[in-house]
Parts: structure tokens; C-alpha cells; sequence
């Protein structure tokens, strides 16, 4: 599938994971084992998660840890797929 489309997809998905103060590291394996299930799964950084760097830093670097892509982001929230 296309970026267009995955967007279009992940328009009507709720959030299913959140990135605290804890940082990515707390994350990694939830949105790992959500990704195995999943075609597509939406990420919510909160404000204690973004000190220091962009939403779209974090989002490709967690991408990243889990072998995905990262599709869109959207103020404080990426898609990601695999």
C-alpha cells in the first residue's frame, strides 16, 4: 500500500499506544507486539516524552526500534506500520 492510503486508514484509529515521561524505551515492546497484530498502529507523545526534541524525532527513532515505518504525524501523534 501507498503512504496516501495508509493515512487514509489510520484517519479513524484511536491511539492504542502513549509515550509518557518514561521515554520509548517503556514502549518499544508494546508497540512491537501491537504491530504483529496490527497493519496500523497510532502513537501519542505526551509532553514529558517530547522535552528536548520533535515529535517527529521521537516518532522515527521508535519506528526505528521496532522495524517499521513511519507513516504520518500529526501534531503529537505518528502512525507507524510493518
Amino acid at each position: 500500500m501507498d503512504k496516501q492510503t495508509l493515512k487514509q486508514e489510520a484517519h479513524d484509529l484511536d491511539v492504542t499506544v502513549w509515550v509518557g515521561k518514561s521515554g520509548l524505551e517503556s514502549v518499544v515492546d508494546e508497540l512491537d507486539d501491537q504491530l504483529s497484530n496490527e497493519n496500523l498502529v497510532k502513537v501519542k507523545f505526551l509532553r514529558a516524552a517530547r522535552a528536548g526534541s520533535s515529535t517527529e524525532e521521537k516518532a522515527a527513532d521508535l519506528a526505528d526500534r521496532v522495524n517499521a515505518e513511519l507513516i504520518d504525524t500529526r501534531g503529537h501523534t505518528a502512525v507507524v506500520h510493518r
